[in-house]
């Protein structure tokens, strides 16, 4: 398998994706990635690495920055990283891309360079938060700010597709995400969505309130991006606050530090179980090859985690199946 990791753009700087690459390729031995960056500053992070074949550099320090339109900065912008990385995705040889870059630059470069799936009008980006009993889908969490109600049905066939083949949901329960759990409940969109999804074969249970994400209830929620990624970015605040509240506690008092250290492996799995970094990426779908976005402040740990669930896609053949369901 063969992929290409863009170096560029991430928050914590490319040494941080590069090392994530490497143990990733440490941990796949018949995988090979492309790194897209500077050449020098990546030659200087992989010097211990010995199988120097299964690694290849496309050299540039051009990429496309979070305030750029994305479209336009896709489409002038041909030595950017992520132009460069969607131009080479485009060969048979390559199986998957992966980035920490623009979430905009990374859709339109999907959609404009690798290209939309037949019957599909624009891809989405697909989120795997935890829930109390394992994981639930997020579809959108943040590419499409304006949806109507047929793109909401895609991102519906789509999220159904990814959690079984990936996340081993044999019925996927399907919940719309809105104000109100009753069947009434939400905008114009939001009705018109509920009636559709309705009549479709999938184990639609309804709406679903953003406060009942995480409990299980449901396996993917379908949303539009812009109260997709309001969600996603809440539920990020709240981990980060009650973690902050939970060490500030633990290291009032000698008592405190006494439970926790007898506590410890309960709390490290708590820690894990929200921190973003152990999710990885997530994929875009609805186009022609595996695009995976990395938050932006990953770390390596979380670029290498990305790269086993885009080796995971692949091989799953979620593509292949996404196109059969539609």
């Amino acid at each position: 398998m063969k992929i290409l990791l863009d170096t560029l753009g991430a928050d914590k700087g490319y040494e941080v994706v590069v090392e994530g690459g490497l143990k990733a390729l440490e941990n796949h031995p018949k995988l090979e990635i492309t790194f897209i960056g500077v050449e020098e500053d990546i030659n200087k992070v992989k010097t211990e690495f010995k199988d120097s074949k299964r690694i290849s550099i496309i050299d540039t320090a051009e990429f496309i920055s979070n305030d750029e339109e994305p479209a336009l900065a896709i489409r002038r912008r041909k030595n950017s990283s992520m132009h460069l990385g969607f131009k080479k995705l485009n060969e048979e040889e390559y199986d998957g891309f992966m980035s920490c870059g623009s979430t905009g630059a990374l859709l339109a470069g999907a959609t404009l360079i690798t290209k939309r799936l037949d019957k599909i009008s624009r891809g989405a980006l697909t989120v795997v938060m935890p829930s109390k009993t394992g994981y639930v889908l997020l579809v959108d969490a943040g590419a499409n700010m304006d949806c109507s109600k047929e793109l909401l049905c895609q991102f519906a066939i789509m999220g159904n597709v990814y959690s079984k083949e990936v996340l081993g949901n044999k019925n996927p329960r399907i919940g719309l995400l809105s104000v109100g759990a009753e069947d009434n409940k939400g905008d114009s969109l939001r009705k018109e969505t509920f009636g559709l999804l309705k009549e479709m074969d999938l184990n639609f249970i309804g709406n679903i309130e953003g406060r009942d994400a995480l409990t299980g209830d449901v396996d993917v929620i379908v949303s539009d991006g812009f109260s997709g990624n309001v969600l996603l970015k809440s539920i990020e605040g709240t981990a980060i606050l009650l973690t902050d509240i939970l060490k500030d506690s633990i290291n009032s008092s000698f008592r405190n530090k006494l439970g926790a250290l007898l506590m410890k492996p309960a709390l490290y799995s708590l820690k894990n179980s929200l921190d973003y970094n152990e999710v990885g990426a997530a994929p875009l779908l609805g186009v022609k090859k595996a695009v995976f976005k990395a938050h932006g402040s990953s770390n390596a740990r979380a670029i290498e985690k990305g790269i086993d669930k885009l080796i995971q896609f692949v091989e799953k053949d979620v593509i292949k199946k996404i196109e059969k369901n539609l």
